[in-house]
């Protein structure tokens, strides 16, 4: 009964990124229409079968645009957490591994930077680099950085101190292999569920970006830029806020889930 309870979240949190996904891949097959074609006679329509999430001021599809901005919102999360479990990874190891000074050194640095809140630190790099898409994947990855680093560090640390690692060394099995067979399996694994959890909330800190207008320049349909479009007519329009808004939960929230089981699955293992 508890096996059954535990499972129906997760196969719906699998459907939610189904969706998602392919809304980043193929938004034609969901939304067939034009995400950026107005239509000034039908601003402001209320949900209907013709438009399940009502009509924008310019009577643009709501569905159609939540569909289609998918890609910016998903796939800068994805890009984003790319850069950080990249160059997290990379950090990572060599703090865990390197030398004690190097790691002395690299340790401070990370509980220095993973003390600012991540949006903080996105929000100094886009003062730096600007707006815009490009800059928003680079600003979320590199605050990210420090958390991946943080966590791969301190697991590289346990793993390259166990029995089985010691064991290897004094067999006079060569450092990279122990590295490529030992240490790197049972390390990097934990990264992904880390990375599931990142990428939802990547996600959520785009939106944040687009809400602030520092994302997806419009009329380019983006989830956090549209929540911020509709917000002047929350009163009078409310179903414009919660097309966006629905996605950016749904996606973030079945993300949360999915993490969470891959985070237990890998303390069981």
């Amino acid at each position: 009964m508890t096996r059954r309870f535990l499972r129906a979240p997760e196969l719906t949190s699998l459907a939610v990124l189904a969706l998602a996904l392919l809304a980043v891949c193929a938004p034609q097959l969901l939304a067939p229409g034009d995400p950026l074609a107005i239509h000034p006679a039908e601003a402001f329509q209320p949900p209907s079968l013709a438009h399940p999430f009502g009509t924008d001021e310019s009577g643009r599809d709501v569905a159609t645009r939540v569909v289609h901005g998918a890609a910016a919102s998903v796939g800068i999360g994805l890009a984003a957490t790319g850069i950080g479990i990249g160059a997290g990874a990379l950090l990572g190891f060599l703090a865990g591994l390197g030398p004690r000074m190097l790691d002395s050194a690299l340790s401070r640095l990370f509980e220095v930077l993973f003390a600012l809140p991540t949006l903080v630190m996105a929000l100094l790099f886009i003062a730096v680099l600007g707006s815009g898409p490009n800059a928003a994947i680079l600003a979320i990855g590199i605050a990210t950085v420090p958390g991946y680093a943080r966590l791969l560090r301190a697991r590289v640390r346990s793993v390259a101190d166990s029995g089985y690692v010691e064991w290897a060394r004094l067999d006079g099995v060569p450092r990279t292999r122990v590295l490529a067979r030992h240490i790197a399996p049972n390390t990097l694994w934990p990264l992904v569920s880390a990375a599931t959890l990142g990428v939802g909330q990547a996600i959520v800190w785009v939106s944040a970006l687009g809400f602030l207008g520092l994302g997806t320049e419009p009329p380019a349909p983006e989830w956090g830029a549209m929540l911020n479009a509709g917000r002047v007519y929350l009163t009078t329009a409310w179903w414009m806020t919660v097309g966006p808004g629905l996605a950016i939960v749904g996606t973030a929230a079945a993300l949360t889930v999915i993490g969470r089981r891959l985070a237990r699955g890998t303390e069981l293992a």
